[in-house]
């Protein structure tokens, strides 16, 4: 693995879920492959389990992880080409990227959306200019359209919590908000799970919520969310903005919460959530307090995933 920004650079998703789950259970059994070796964890925008997981796991296999919030902590840097650097940009990532590529082995990347211009956060600009002038593996913490290391996450936690021989239904609800949020973990979430192929897959979401069909094809799209989650074995709740006409919140219906009757329905879905989770918005106290939810569990599991895509990039590095 070069590089790990989406499911395409991952040959085989059971493979690395399986990786992930033997460090669950031995979290020091590679402890000295990133020894003398450096992580650099950049953070465009705030973090929580992303950052301490991954440097968690960093750790676990030895390695230093020096974490860097860019916007705070450094100058703003540039990303477009050519430009005339005459406004707040104070350094352009062709000189600030080479030089993390000096000092890191892996470098890790947070960024997060505009919400403003769809054309430009899907091009994905500023995750490809790193990989571009690092010359050193780069891994997505997050990026304005997808959430590997998420997914990945939550591919491990239904593979550890579903012990049938038969398929899981799972089903990814829209769920009302305050504000406007990205469309990444749910794109994410869909990619993955349309690419690793286990599951009945359903998505439910008002109408005007579509997500791009690069990363819903072959997943059922309904605005019935009722219908959605009859039978379902896992329920992923995450609110998302439109994608069509971008960035904006149609609606914050409360009936799309999920609820411990509407739970009735399911075959007694597991619950899951990316967090952090405005209660009683998003998700009822009942559900998220209730033996359903499995949203600790999934965060915990932050850490295996992101230390099995490091040993990944270490042993295919050097």
């Amino acid at each position: 693995m070069k590089n790990f920004v989406s499911v395409h650079d991952v040959t085989d998703i059971d493979a690395l879920v399986k990786k992930a789950l033997a460090f669950k259970l031995n979290p020091f059994g590679e402890k000295s492959l990133g020894a003398n070796k450096r992580i650099g964890c950049l953070f465009l925008n705030p973090s929580m389990r992303t950052r301490l997981s991954t440097q968690i796991a960093a750790q676990n296999l030895g390695m230093e992880a020096i974490i860097f919030n860019v916007g705070s902590e450094g100058w703003a840097l540039e990303f477009e080409e050519e430009a005339i650097m005459s406004g707040t940009t104070v350094e352009h990532v062709k000189d600030a990227a080479p030089i993390f590529g000096k000092y890191f082995d892996i470098l890790a990347i947070r960024t997060f959306p505009s919400l403003k211009n769809r054309e430009d956060d899907y091009s994905e600009l500023y995750i490809k200019q790193f990989i571009k002038y690092a010359g050193i593996p780069v891994v997505s913490l997050e990026s304005a359209t997808l959430h590997p290391l998420q997914s990945l996450t939550d591919v491990i936690t239904i593979s550890e919590s579903f012990k049938d021989t038969r398929k899981p239904k799972i089903v990814l609800t829209w769920a009302p908000h305050v504000k406007p949020l990205p469309q990444c973990v749910a794109n994410s979430f869909s990619q993955w799970i349309n690419a690793w192929g286990k599951a009945e897959f359903i998505i439910t979401h008002p109408e005007d919520y579509n997500l791009s069909e690069e990363f819903t094809k072959r997943a059922i799209i309904t605005t019935n969310q009722d219908e959605a989650l009859k039978d379902a074995d896992f329920v992923y709740v995450k609110n998302w903005s439109t994608f069509n006409d971008y960035g904006k919140i149609y609606e914050s219906d409360p009936k799309w919460m999920l609820t411990n009757k509407k739970l009735e329905q399911t075959n007694n879905a597991k619950v899951m959530h990316c967090l952090p989770v405005r209660r009683n918005v998003e998700l009822s106290d009942e559900v998220l307090d209730g033996p359903n939810s499995i949203i600790t569990q999934e965060a915990s599991n932050r850490v295996w995933a992101a230390q099995a895509v490091l040993s990944e990039i270490l042993k295919s590095n050097g």
